[in-house]
């Protein structure tokens, strides 16, 4: 009997929906189901398949991992997967890439919108009951937003922004034509993009090459009244650097789905930033986000039972593999 291990660190609802979704098509697959890696065992020392989001994952989850073959990542980065030193290079592993563009294109312009109107301080207002207005508000319309990294989400965000009637800037790995965007920058070449950003829209992927690539330097290249906006990985981001730039006026705020450490520690300088704002990574889900991720789930099963694993969907190369 193939073995199932679903760990999810999310409401007991949706762990609920992956697990009924999964049962109904394979009713003869044992499918198990933890809330914390902590709990893995002795569920992960017989498992075949794992089903989690990297940011969940413990080193100690692989290492007894013995009959492990596929993981399936529930997210489209696979830091926290495919960078650990216990993962075997026998396991497959895959991901949901591709179903991400629209919520997280959404989540960038509300807390573009949010940054520039200063929603924040309307809602502690709310709060204290008192009728304040700070004005002026922004406008997204006339400013500038560069992106970094361009991929499923920033093509689907860029003709959103210029339907407000932005300026789109973006910064990949090579300068090629994207719809949407008015300019592409390489990361080699991006000091000017950064420079004239009004918001910088961090959706780059994690990796060694990415870790800590906005730092002190990048503040010191944006405008005084610029946002940084991060929908990537913590890791991306010198949390330390921002903080200094925060406090000195550098720049005029940012809005924050993802950190360095998750959850974000209570006492974090983060949380109590006046001119930032902090999501719990919630940039990529939606209300849809499990029906859309169950049949690719569904389908890779199918196809990894019938030994036929170049078929599965969205097999993740890694980066020892040529």
């Amino acid at each position: 009997m193939l073995n199932l291990l679903i760990l999810l660190t999310l409401p007991e609802a949706v762990r609920l929906q992956y697990y009924n979704g999964l049962k109904s098509r394979f009713p003869k697959l044992n499918i198990n189901i933890v809330d914390h890696h902590s709990k893995v065992s002795p569920f992960i020392e017989e498992a075949d398949v794992l089903v989690t989001f990297g940011p969940m994952m413990a080193e100690h989850v692989l290492e007894q991992a013995h009959h492990l073959k596929w993981i399936q990542a529930l997210g489209s980065g696979v830091d926290g997967i495919t960078n650990r030193a216990s993962l075997k290079g026998s396991v497959i592993v895959t991901n949901l890439h591709g179903i991400h563009g629209a919520p997280v294109s959404e989540a960038a312009l509300m807390m573009m919108m949010g940054q520039a109107r200063h929603y924040k301080d309307m809602v502690l207002n709310q709060l204290q009951g008192a009728w304040v207005r700070k004005a002026p508000v922004g406008l997204l319309k006339g400013k500038t937003v560069t992106i970094y990294g361009v991929g499923v989400i920033s093509a689907e965000l860029a003709p959103k922004c210029k339907a407000l009637g932005m300026r789109v800037l973006g910064i990949s790995n090579a300068v090629r034509a994207v719809l949407g965007f008015d300019e592409i920058h390489t990361r080699a070449a991006c000091e000017t993009a950064i420079a004239q950003a009004d918001f910088l829209v961090l959706l780059a992927p994690y990796a060694e090459e990415t870790h800590h690539i906005i730092n002190a330097k990048t503040f010191a290249l944006m405008k005084k009244s610029s946002h940084l906006i991060n929908l990537a990985r913590g890791g991306v981001v010198n949390e330390d650097d921002l903080l200094a730039a925060l406090n000195s006026g550098q720049i005029a705020g940012a809005a924050l789905d993802v950190f360095a450490e998750e959850p974000l520690p209570p006492k974090h300088p983060l949380w109590s930033q006046h001119n930032v704002t902090v999501t719990p990574h919630m940039g990529g889900f939606y209300d849809a986000y499990v029906d859309e991720a169950l049949p690719v789930i569904e389908e890779n099963l199918k196809q990894f039972m019938a030994g036929n694993f170049s078929d599965m969907i969205n097999i993740v190369k890694r980066e020892n593999e040529a």
